[in-house]
């Protein structure tokens, strides 16, 4: 009776926990680990992969070149180091320090064409190589990042990565073909394996930027095709895609690039309406994604950046949120805060 009612109450004080701290349903189990067993591919090793220190030792990166981003799409922080993709540069920069001349950043890779996001775990680095339609797989030796493992066939320009933690998955979206590959790597080794292609087939032509993965849920940005068909976001399961709910888009916000949820906001950043007008790129958000369609939403845009741009993806390193754009000279990426669902210190940092 007293080991029961002890059960009781630690329930009870982790329901009031969760209700003051606002808890979600996330699962926050430990993901099973990978044994390598059950795959669909395996990574390709690089020449330098099959030693990479030996390849390290003699590899001395290289210093950017060039004193402007071309159309940046991703800015992440992993460890003590920041990355840029500068898509139309073709390559991926580095940093330690975030603000420093372009410069003076060293090149992770050139060996790309058109890459829009990294992802890491903090054992391996991955990189969607758009245009060629593979992964590159990097890891960091000595200071350096060398490319040891690639993955071709990924679909048709694999365009969005993510790592999640709760999963323990790198999951790559081919934007064009519906298809979500999802790729690990064992606890004892960094060879990476693609465990699983999953696909929604209703997504399969349409130009979808991106995915964002929301209380266990994953939910895909409208986006817009030659047939014309009707602007959706939609809500499926991770496990498997199967779609939980489909929400109705206004056409002027057809071309969405980015949902993120911020505090009690969903921030939705848009490049084109369903025609593929850059014109109509902005960034908005509301409350509820169901509100999209009779137009109950805040165009932030030009209240808090410049506008006139093509906003594209949001990021965050802690409690900082940063934006890539492009079409505007001189503000390539901004970072800016959120503080009880008021947006506060922006700046433009390139």
């Amino acid at each position: 009776m007293k080991k029961e009612i002890t059960i009781c109450l630690a329930g009870l004080v982790l329901a009031v926990s969760c209700i003051l701290s606002g808890c979600s349903a996330k699962n926050t189990a430990t993901p099973a680990s990978f044994d390598a067993s059950d795959y669909v591919r395996i990574s390709e090793m690089t020449e330098a992969g099959d030693n990479p220190e030996a390849f390290a030792a003699s590899y001395e990166p290289i210093k950017n070149f060039d004193s402007q981003l071309s159309v940046p799409t991703y800015i992440a922080q992993y460890d003590d180091t920041w990355f840029i993709v500068d898509c139309y540069h073709n390559r991926i920069i580095y940093s330690d320090t975030l603000g420093e001349p372009l410069t003076q950043w060293n090149i992770m890779t050139s060996d790309v064409t058109r890459p829009h996001t990294i992802a890491s775990d903090g054992k391996v680095y991955i990189v969607d190589d758009t245009e060629n339609n593979r992964i590159m797989v990097f890891e960091k030796v000595d200071g350096k990042f060398i490319n040891t493992q690639i993955i071709r066939d990924v679909g048709s320009r694999p365009h969005y990565t993510v790592y999640d933690e709760d999963t323990d998955t790198f999951y790559v979206w081919s934007s064009t073909t519906g298809e979500l590959f999802c790729l690990r790597h064992t606890e004892d080794s960094n060879r990476m394996y693609v465990t699983d292609i999953r696909k929604i087939d209703i997504l399969d032509g349409v130009y979808v930027r991106s995915f964002s993965i929301i209380d266990g849920d994953i939910y895909f940005v409208s986006g817009v095709s030659d047939a014309g068909l009707p602007a959706k976001i939609y809500q499926c399961s991770l496990d498997d895609l199967q779609i939980k709910k489909e929400i109705d888009v206004p056409d002027a916000l057809a071309g969405m690039v980015q949902i993120t949820k911020i505090q009690k906001y969903y921030y939705i950043t848009t490049s084109t309406d369903k025609s593929g007008d850059q014109n109509y790129a902005t960034i908005i958000r509301t409350r509820s994604l169901e509100n999209l369609i009779s137009g109950k939403y805040e165009d932030i845009y030009s209240t808090y950046f410049v506008g006139g741009g093509t906003p594209y993806y949001i990021s965050n390193a802690g409690d900082t949120y940063f934006l890539t754009e492009h079409r505007l000279s001189g503000h390539s990426i901004w970072s800016f805060e959120v503080n009880r669902n008021k947006i506060v210190n922006v700046k433009s940092l390139y």
